[in-house]
């Protein structure tokens, strides 16, 4: 315990300090203390920081929608055993194997403006090619699909543990007492199953929060030449490692630190309250 709570006091404890301070250009050179005048500097940017939240709190709220209803509805879907479930259950399982970067990059190549098979696929039905993420309208929206192509299984497995662990005395009773399909899954399974969504919504709004790799691996630094997928995580590490900005950088990761614990400890009430 001492070990990783050193892992998370130093660094956590470090990025404070640095917050605090003028560091810039390099972490071990000379720097003065400014208090919260790096603070002051990114609430007071309306240019990059406020859309980038703005960025991140879509990018997140879109994602984890979308995910918790197609992974209820798959779960749903695999809760009763059928011929073949297993290989449907490997074949959904098959977009969390690949590493964040790799399925960036795979996407990269299926969206390609010019030579894409997504465009491809659309010509087909004569629909015209779209920019995917080359467009200042798409961009962002194409990469909350690709987020969802690859976490969407980590919901099914969540729920699907959850859906097996029920009671089925309940849906049974619900079923002689003459309840269609409809109200037996939001007046009876719903309800029971509420607090393994809460932790289904906390486990994936956090990842979806942080979400760096896929963004950087698509678009790059700035999170593209308009910044259209810039999030909090990419302008937080162009300060650092584009501008060398490592006091301001610092201070924007307390203050999404600060953001996400907050949305857990909301998110945590609320199973208590459930048990």
């Amino acid at each position: 315990m001492i070990f990783v709570g050193v892992l998370i006091i130093f660094p956590l404890g470090w990025t404070l300090y640095l917050s605090l301070t003028d560091s810039h250009g390099s972490v071990r050179a000379s720097s003065d203390f400014i208090g919260l005048g790096n603070y002051t500097t990114v609430l007071s940017d309306f240019d990059r920081f406020w859309p980038a939240v703005g960025r991140t709190v879509y990018f997140t709220a879109t994602a984890l929608v979308v995910e918790m209803v197609l992974g209820m509805m798959i779960a749903l879907l695999l809760w009763r055993p059928f011929r073949g479930e297993k290989w449907v259950r490997v074949a959904i399982l098959l977009p969390l194997v690949a590493t964040p970067v790799a399925v960036g990059m795979m996407w990269r190549l299926i969206f390609d403006p010019n030579m894409g098979f997504a465009n491809q696929m659309l010509s087909w039905v004569g629909i015209p090619p779209q920019p995917w993420l080359s467009g200042q309208a798409t961009a962002l929206p194409t990469t909350i699909f690709m987020d969802i192509w690859q976490w969407t299984p980590m919901v099914v497995l969540i729920l699907l543990a959850g859906l097996t662990s029920l009671p089925e005395e309940t849906d049974e009773a619900a079923r002689v007492d003459g309840a269609n399909a409809w109200q037996r899954f939001f007046l009876v399974t719903l309800p029971l199953l509420k607090a393994t969504v809460i932790v289904a919504v906390l486990l994936r709004s956090i990842d979806a929060l942080k979400t760096f790799d896929i963004l950087y691996a698509t678009k790059g630094k700035g999170g593209g030449s308009f910044h259209e997928v810039e999030t909090l995580n990419v302008y937080a590490y162009g300060l650092s490692f584009d501008y060398n900005e490592y006091g301001m950088s610092s201070a924007v990761l307390i203050i999404f630190f600060l953001i996400i614990i907050g949305f857990m400890w909301i998110l945590t009430r609320r199973r208590k309250g459930q048990n």
